[in-house]
């Protein structure tokens, strides 16, 4: 509770001070406070202040602060975000900002803006220098979530023929320019921009200074085309340990790279929209915090009217065999339990494999040996259960023979459960479906009435009803 009281006076301390430094209008001593303020405290709460500000001191603030500074802040919002402050924004102030930006975090919130207004995107890139919104509107060509979407254009690549003296003058006049986003590695390329090699920053400055870049660099390297799905490109990256990954085109030249910045946020937002999924919630475009509650309401209600749709035919599974549960009513007592195992273990085995798959341990060809291991590990559950639910039996004073029936039902409901929970996120990824959207709501709601199904069928075959 104390860090909770700090952290809000933190941030109400943050926005003052940026309101004085607003109404003060003294350019210089605004550009240095701001900046102070973003090496003493997270450069995230320096921003997220500005959504505070007024639409006259954000007006105010910004007229006093460098195009580079207030670029420096918008990239560390989420893009609805930043894409609100910069329609707040005079148009030639907001497309000067926009220049200063990586070309990849600029696409995000063009594309944010255009969300809320398509004209005013348009005429942010019509504002732009040509060079600029060229580099922006390549990117925004390519979808949301794939390589060439979340890939930046800024490269350092040089040919061949360079020395390494030659490549660090070239790395040293790009910083300073401010044309390179990161220099994990150099990208060899030919006139063409035909990706040839690469080496790592390491190599070259540990490289004889007249060495030739053909000599040392490194030929065999992984890339990507610009239309790999952004989680295979997280999985590369990850898998690999590799810092970038370079985006090529069919004829092999170099369009830009990937870096683990933009994959670590990538992650973010697959595993983000996963768990929404597996709670029965469509994702969230917004931060929560921004969420409107018309907005969540809306994201949630979609979900539990299929899923009440999908529970009917429980009542219906119910209502066929009303016969036996009127001739065996202690039957009844026990089917909150049966359902609510069937539809926890679908439930935990769905979740398990989901993450597997989005960390690319498993994929169908695994199938049978999914099975197998999920099949073996409900056996043991369902022993568990078995012996619970005797337990449960004997102290609610029913007769041994419904309790084994009860017993033999959850043995089974068991492995039904986790067969479908290993099987169905490996065919739904084979049909180019997302798993996560066959969500744990929905598994349980699967179970539910098979499962009933197969105690009834049991109780009769076992109490001959």
């Amino acid at each position: 509770m104390a860090e909770t009281v700090q952290e809000v006076t933190l941030d109400r301390e943050i926005i003052d001070h940026l309101r004085e430094l607003a109404g003060q209008r003294r350019p210089r001593r605004a550009e240095q406070e701001v900046r102070t303020l973003l090496d003493e405290h997270s450069n995230r709460d320096v921003a997220e202040a500005l959504l505070d500000l007024s639409d006259q001191d954000l007006a105010d603030l910004v007229g006093q602060l460098e195009d580079e500074t207030v670029a420096d802040l918008l990239a560390e919002l989420e893009p609805i975000e930043g894409a609100g402050l910069l329609l707040r924004l005079t148009r030639v102030r907001a497309a000067d900002v926009l220049e200063e930006m990586d070309p990849d975090d600029a696409a995000d919130l063009v594309l944010a803006v255009g969300e809320v207004d398509e004209q005013a995107a348009a005429d942010l890139l019509t504002e732009m220098e040509p060079a600029e919104a060229s580099d922006v509107r390549e990117l925004l060509s390519y979808p949301e979530d794939s390589a060439g979407g979340i890939m930046t254009t800024q490269v350092v690549s040089v040919r061949p023929e360079f020395t390494a003296s030659d490549a660090l003058a070239a790395v040293r006049h790009l910083a300073a320019e401010g044309r390179t986003e990161t220099v994990y590695y150099l990208y060899v390329t030919d006139a063409d921009r035909r990706l040839l090699g690469l080496l790592s920053l390491r190599e070259l400055v540990l490289a004889p200074p007249a060495v030739a870049l053909r000599e040392v660099m490194r030929r065999s390297f992984v890339s990507v085309p610009p239309e790999t799905d952004q989680e295979e490109v997280a999985r590369i990256l990850t898998e690999r340990h590799l810092l970038a990954v370079p985006v090529v085109d069919a004829r092999g030249r170099l369009l830009g790279i990937v870096t683990n910045d933009d994959i670590e946020e990538v992650l973010e937002e697959e595993a983000t929209e996963d768990i929404q999924h597996l709670g029965g919630s469509q994702p969230l475009d917004v931060p929560y915090s921004n969420a409107s509650i018309l907005l969540l309401a809306r994201k949630r209600v979609g979900w539990l009217l299929l899923l009440f749709a999908a529970e009917a035919y429980t009542g219906s599974v119910l209502r066929a065999f009303e016969d036996e549960l009127q001739a065996a009513v202690a039957l009844t007592f026990f089917i909150p339990l049966l359902i609510g195992t069937g539809g926890n273990i679908g439930s935990q085995v769905v979740s398990t494999i989901i993450r597997a798959q989005a960390l690319g341990e498993v994929a169908f060809g695994d199938l049978l040996r999914v099975l197998w291991k999920e099949l073996r590990v409900g056996m043991l559950l369902a022993v568990a259960m078995f012996t619970a639910t005797l337990i449960r039996a004997f102290t609610l004073g029913v007769a041994l023979d419904i309790g084994l029936t009860v017993g033999l039902s959850v043995v089974l409901i068991a492995l039904w459960a986790a067969t479908v929970g290993s099987v169905l996120p490996l065919v739904l990824r084979r049909l180019r479906m997302d798993p996560a959207v066959v969500s744990a709501p929905f598994i349980t709601t699967l179970v539910d009435g098979t499962g009933l199904i197969i105690y009834f069928e049991v109780a009769r075959q076992m109490l001959d009803l």
